[in-house]
């Protein structure tokens, strides 16, 4: 059974399959980490994405975050210090490093 799970997030689409899933991991003892992207990093700001804070390592792009518009609010993402916000180079870290990846 694998240890560790990566997660990556490049939509708005699925925040409560991911609460979900980060949920069951961690009730099972599994390391995860979860990067967001592309439009995923809006989700940061929504009242459920708190539910991961302390579940899982977060991670949220750097550039996607600016790009939205959203630079000057990275203080109201829950669970993210200033560290956290990577660049695509932490993705392909976090892939290298888990044995198990998924994609929402």
């Amino acid at each position: 059974m694998a240890d560790t799970l990566g997660i990556l997030v490049s939509s708005t689409n699925h925040l409560d399959a991911v609460v979900d899933l980060v949920t069951a991991a961690h009730a099972r003892g599994k390391e995860t980490q979860v990067f967001f992207t592309g439009s995923a990093v809006f989700l940061t700001l929504e009242p459920a994405f708190a539910k991961l804070e302390g579940k899982a390592k977060l991670w949220v792009c750097d550039v996607s975050f600016r790009t939205n518009g959203l630079h000057g609010r990275e203080d109201d993402v829950p669970g993210v210090d200033y560290k956290s916000f990577a660049t695509q180079g932490r993705n392909a870290e976090m892939l290298a490093e888990v044995d198990r990846y998924v994609v929402f």
